[in-house]
């Protein structure tokens, strides 16, 4: 019995000190966090935290695996229920990662983590792939490419969480502004801007650039 009391007090220092490190790294960066201050705010010892991950690196990359299973989480069930029902998808989106959004915006931007950019992209790509089903037209690039890209600019609701909330003019946090950013979102994905007629004028004279543009010799 007190071995596994002893097994659960582990498990549990454990997942404190990643959730320190998610909350640390995201606040200072990857460089400027340190095993003593993530042992500080997770209320252990450096030794404890070094006993569990070993280096910061591997503690590093525990937040990221962490973080992909959360989203692989997320992502089935959202697959498993597609509709929203009582229940905001966008909302319930922020409020999983609203306490991991400045790590993930850290991540992104110092250019690691990448298997958690990559399952973003993946979930992306199938839910194309069932939209693409019913597409009159044939896209213009690859599934992957528009995954890739369309994963990019999804990214950049919680990367610029602050200047996102500031100009809808209320905290994405809270209800109000999760169900004014759904509306916005679903505006914008229902309505193009750009009519297919226009699209295929513009796609037209970009080909024409790209044959007239010089390759570069090697």
């Amino acid at each position: 019995m007190a071995r596994i009391e002893a097994d659960l007090e582990d498990l549990t220092a454990r997942a404190r000190i990643r959730d320190a490190a998610l909350r640390q790294i995201g606040e200072h960066g990857f460089e400027r966090a340190t095993i003593r201050g993530i042992a500080d705010a997770a209320g252990v010892s450096s030794g404890l935290v070094r006993h569990h991950f070993g280096s910061k690196q591997a503690l590093r990359e525990a937040c990221d695996d962490y973080l992909l299973k959360e989203m692989r989480r997320l992502g089935d069930e959202t697959r498993a229920d597609s509709t929203p029902a009582d229940v905001n998808p966008v909302g319930s989106a922020l409020a999983a990662f609203g306490p991991y959004q400045r790590y993930l915006a850290r991540a992104l931007a110092e250019g690691w983590a990448a298997p958690l950019f990559d399952e973003m992209v993946q979930v992306y790509e199938e839910w194309l792939a069932e939209v693409d089903k019913s597409r009159p037209d044939p896209p213009y690039a690859s599934r992957k490419a528009r995954a890739t890209v369309a994963t990019a600019m999804s990214l950049v609701v919680p990367v610029l969480y602050q200047h996102v909330s500031r100009g809808l003019g209320v905290d994405l946090a809270t209800p109000e502004g999760a169900h004014l950013l759904a509306l916005v979102l679903l505006d914008i994905h229902s309505h193009p801007v750009l009519t297919p007629e226009m699209a295929a004028s513009l796609r037209e004279a970009l080909e024409k650039i790209h044959d007239k543009t010089p390759q570069p010799r090697f």
